[in-house]
């Protein structure tokens, strides 16, 4: 399985215990968001990151994959 953030997304999500509806209704955003980041159709904003780190109680590395250039091109 890739290393996405999609993947670590729902990785981290799930082991924190929420349901994708929980985690959006605690970032206050639509639950579609959520399904649209775990499916790495969209990225997040920095703000969502940082707001989805608090949520889930996580570091950057464990929700981004350093190695991903993907990340650093935008």
């Amino acid at each position: 399985m890739k290393n996405s953030f999609g993947n670590n997304l729902k990785r981290e999500r799930i082991s924190a215990g929420f349901t994708q509806k929980q985690l959006a209704q605690k970032l206050g955003i639509a639950q579609q968001r959520i399904s649209q980041w775990e499916l790495d159709e969209v990225e997040p904003t920095l703000g969502s990151l940082i707001a989805i780190m608090r949520a889930l109680n996580v570091k950057f590395e464990d929700l981004v994959d350093m190695e991903d250039d993907l990340w650093w091109t935008h």
